[in-house]
Order: structure tokens, then sequence, then C-alpha cells
């Protein structure tokens, strides 16, 4: 306390102050990290969120179970074709409205009553998108519009297949979403379908 006492007296004992403890301390905390922005960090998950069994489980059964009923083995929703000439720190923005889209579009669509544990996993990916909220697009946004146009389109052109063929794809989401949106890759879980 006497040490404050003083330096409140002596105007370069503040000064001094200021710059060795409190602009270091507002430096670090202002500036984003070293060759990343803001809407890098505005894009991005905790691992957490994809870590819980109980919401991976209700997911990947969603998805198993409507896969049973989706007799277009020749199609594909989501896959590799989303991310053509899509930049790495663009994919997570991509994957925010791919969900956006299957929730919208799919789950809460008359299709809710048909399988199980529909509403929860709508809920889930819906609160992943609203914590993407701050999550934007940087330099052209041309590629994704025409990805996501496309995807629209593919599910829309097969009809009530389109919105099971969705569905019975939503492990491979919950998969994309992880990867492209937390840090660190996915170590484990259902690579079956690439």
């Amino acid at each position: 306390m006497a040490f404050l006492h003083t330096l409140s007296k002596s105007f370069p004992g503040w000064v001094f102050f200021c710059c060795c403890f409190c602009l270091p301390l507002f430096l670090t905390n202002s500036l984003p990290l070293k060759g990343a922005s803001a809407a890098h960090h505005a894009c991005r998950l905790r691992k957490i969120n994809f870590q819980q069994p109980y919401i991976r489980n209700r997911t990947y059964t969603l998805a198993k179970t409507a896969s049973a009923s989706d007799k277009d083995t020749d199609n594909r929703l989501i896959g590799q074709q989303l991310f053509v000439n899509i930049r790495e720190n663009n994919r997570c923005y991509l994957m925010k409205r791919v969900v956006e889209l299957v929730v919208k579009d799919v789950l809460l669509t008359e299709v809710k009553n048909q399988y199980p544990y529909v509403e929860e996993v709508a809920q889930f990916l819906a609160s992943l998108t609203s914590e993407l909220n701050s999550c934007k697009f940087s330099g052209n946004r041309e590629h994704i519009e025409k990805n996501l146009e496309q995807m629209k389109n593919k599910m829309e052109q097969l009809g009530e297949n389109g919105k099971t063929k969705a569905m019975g794809e939503l492990d491979l989401l919950f998969d994309y979403m992880e990867n492209a949106c937390t840090d660190a890759p996915k170590k484990g879980g259902n690579k079956k379908k690439n």
C-alpha cells in the first residue's frame, strides 16, 4: 500500500508503474494471437462440445436410423465436395452455413416426428451455430455460395429422399463440423463414410 501511495505522489513513478505493469497486461488481452485474426477466433468451437458421448450417440443413432431408409447410394450431400475451392480458414464458416441449412430445411420439418432424437440433435446443432454467430467468411464468398447452392439443389432434386439422405449423413456433418471448427483434429469416431 505504501508503494502505491509513493507512486501516486510522483509522476515518473506512476508512468513507470503503468509502462511496466498495466501496458503489457492491456496488450496481451486486447490483441489476437500472432498470425490469427479475430474472425478466426470467432470461427472456433470448443472441442468439449463434440466430446459429449450423449449427444454424439444421439446424432450417430439418428444418422444410422435415417441411413437405413436411404435408398440412394450414388449421391452424397455432406462430403469433401463441399470444400472444393474453399480456403481452410473459411471451412468453419461453410460448415456453420451447412448446419443452419440442415437444421432449418430438414430437422425442423415434418421429418422430426419420424425419427428418434431429431429435436435433441437439432437443438445441439442450433446451439453450435449460435456459438458461431460472429463467424464470418474472409475473402471471396463466391465459392462458398456455389457449393452451398449445389448441395441445396441436389437435396431438392432428391425430393423427400434428400431429407432422409441429409439425416443419414448427420454423423458426417458432426465430424466435418468438429474438424473444421476446432483447433485439434478428431482422433476417432465414425470414419466409414468419407
